[in-house]
């Protein structure tokens, strides 16, 4: 099932889960992020425009879904990718609403290089 957004979208399924607690792509390829960001439409968790790989703006361009929402603890914004904005009164998705509150960020601890800070975007 999807929901209309307040500007219409029809991108977003609340009832799906997220992929897991870190950037599915990242994860899959031993890199690293900074800020996490959830697919409002199937649940993928990929890294912010921030984070050197940036899977999640990667992941809206080339499935179509738009529109995602933070996945940081205590975030609970939504962005809109296509129109370049964020979406107002955004419906709340299935949980976890974040990662685990003591999951490092940036992340994961063991996989981030020394310098990680000069490699932001």
């Amino acid at each position: 099932m999807t929901t209309p957004d307040r500007q219409g979208s029809t991108n977003i399924d609340p009832s799906v889960p997220p992929s897991g607690t870190g950037c599915a792509d990242c994860e899959a390829s031993g890199g690293w992020w900074f800020h996490l960001r959830r697919c409002a439409a199937c649940g993928h968790v990929g890294c912010c425009d921030s984070s050197p790989a940036q899977h999640a703006s990667t992941h809206a361009a080339g499935s179509g879904h738009a529109v995602v929402q933070s996945f940081e603890p205590g975030e609970e914004w939504f962005w809109d990718y296509a129109r370049a904005q964020y979406v107002e009164d955004g419906p709340r998705l299935a949980p976890p609403e974040s990662h685990p509150g003591d999951q490092s960020v940036p992340g994961p601890a063991d996989r981030l290089p020394a310098d990680w800070r000069t490699r932001l975007r």
